[in-house]
């Protein structure tokens, strides 16, 4: 099993992380929010298990970010708030399950083996397709019309994310913090000249473009309306 642990208590981390290690899972460990989020939205893994007070984003902005990018790996969360209000918010947020600190790592490890074992509703694809133009995110390729399309890894991260996106505008704010991870803006042009060389290889050798600007708001892949 695969296991991602969003805790930034050094010790607890430590804890669960050779605990699961011992029980032959493999426990990725990150100790900031929004390093999480990231994590968890460019990996694929088992179960989730979460603090709720970490720096950088708390865990429910986190649980909800998962859940809104449609993402339904099982999700608990580990922390020290544990009245009533806060249990039925967190499970709200879209959490599967919640354990209190202090807690015993053989419950702990029962809970994510039960979470593992649950049916998820839907996986996350593994094949992005918009038109003719299609993604594979795990031979990392990307094909329109049936003919290859090379993309740098920049590149290749800003058109899944146009696609995951696709029909709706995203902003170049958005467009900075998902595939550049810059949470202010640099005052570079560095999205427009990376949707120019994504233009040049995924729309201009075709008949129909599928990238389109909106005008002072940002850009929107879809095909023709």
């Amino acid at each position: 099993m695969r296991i991602l642990l969003i805790e930034d208590d050094r010790k607890t981390a430590e804890f669960v992380q050779r605990g699961m290690a011992e029980a032959g899972h493999v426990c990725d460990l990150v100790d900031d929010g929004r390093d999480g989020l990231y994590q968890a939205t460019r990996e694929t893994y088992d179960v989730l298990v979460i603090d709720r007070m970490l720096p950088g984003l708390d865990g429910l902005s986190v649980v909800k970010a998962i859940r809104a990018a449609r993402i339904k790996v099982p999700a608990l969360f580990l922390t020290s708030i544990g009245g009533v209000d806060d249990r039925v918010e967190g499970l709200e947020a879209g959490a599967d399950d919640y354990l209190v600190k202090p807690f015993a790592f053989s419950e702990l490890m029962a809970r994510v083996n039960a979470l593992a074992r649950r049916p998820q509703m839907s996986e996350r694809p593994t094949m992005l397709t918009v038109a003719d133009l299609e993604m594979d995110l795990v031979r990392r390729s990307v094909t329109r019309a049936g003919e290859r399309i090379d993309l740098q890894p920049r590149e290749f991260t800003l058109l899944e994310v146009l696609m995951r996106g696709e029909g709706r505008v995203l902003t170049r704010t958005m467009l900075l913090e998902k595939v550049w991870d810059f949470h202010f803006d640099p005052k570079t042009s560095v999205v427009e000249t990376h949707v120019s060389r994504l233009r040049a290889k995924v729309d201009k050798p075709f008949d129909v473009p599928l990238i389109h600007t909106v005008r002072n708001i940002g850009y929107s892949l879809h095909a023709a309306r």
